[in-house]
């Protein structure tokens, strides 16, 4: 009986809510065209423009990346930017894939740490935490792999050049963000840090904003750092960690689509 009367009376629908909730879908059509269109992913900032009155571009995002969820390509966000990326179970599918085998060193490993912890930091400040002298090759390798970027300058006797780490870093090591990066309580719960440590001893926030700090100046074409050293053989540890990095190309498997 009660389920007769609750047929013939259905609950009111908020009219407010209702519209609240077309207003979100819209949203999440229109991220959606932004995103696809777009060659390159597509910044936060500018995807929230084309949003309709009172929707909020990330709630319109979220939707959107739970709506393609264990889809064939998945909604992904990288330094508050968005893009489409195939499924990760299924890129084998469309691409040949090759693993490149890089040795870094550990005065590499260090030096990218202190980058991705630190950034904007300069040589001479990579050179006063780590306590020890780095080569240029160092930051070269690094250079190298697409993981570290010059930034600017700092407007500093010599004007050295700041390094900061790319969008390449966060996609290589699964991180939206650089403040996903571990912080203290996460680096000793993980058993990196053994032993009573100093007093006062920390973990920076790290943080990788694409706008230049008050104490940076633009690059101009073509820079290099003034103090760069590349004459001078710099002594360093020399043992070698092995990083797998994945190098997808764009082109089908054989027999694809014949």
């Amino acid at each position: 009986m009660a389920e007769n009367v609750a047929r013939l009376f259905p609950e009111e629908i908020d009219p407010a809510a209702e519209a609240r909730a077309l207003a979100l879908n819209e949203g999440a059509r229109i991220a959606e065209a932004l995103i696809f269109a777009s060659a390159d992913p597509v910044e936060e900032s500018d995807i929230a423009k084309r949003m309709p009155e009172g929707v909020d571009a990330r709630e319109a995002l979220n939707l959107l990346r739970e709506h393609y969820s264990g889809r064939g390509i998945n909604l992904a966000r990288v330094n508050r930017k968005w893009m489409f990326r195939t499924a990760a179970d299924l890129s084998w599918l469309l691409s040949r894939e090759q693993t490149d085998q890089r040795k870094l060193s550990r005065a590499a490993i260090e030096t990218l740490a202190i980058i991705a912890y630190h950034q904007p930091v300069t040589r001479a400040e990579i050179e006063d935490i780590r306590g020890v002298a780095i080569s240029k090759g160092t930051l070269d390798v690094l250079l190298e792999t697409g993981w570290v970027r010059l930034r600017g300058r700092r407007k500093a006797p010599g004007r050295p050049v700041t390094y900061g780490t790319t969008d390449t870093f966060l996609l290589h090591f699964g991180l939206e963000q650089i403040s996903d990066l571990p912080g203290l309580d996460e680096l000793k719960s993980a058993g990196l840090f053994d032993g009573q440590l100093p007093k006062g001893f920390g973990v920076p926030r790290p943080r990788d904003d694409a706008a230049l700090g008050e104490d940076e100046e633009p690059l101009e074409a073509g820079a290099v750092d003034l103090f760069d050293d590349s004459a001078i053989v710099v002594a360093e540890e020399t043992e070698e960690i092995t990083v797998e990095i994945e190098v997808s190309s764009s082109e089908p498997p054989e027999g694809a689509g014949d």
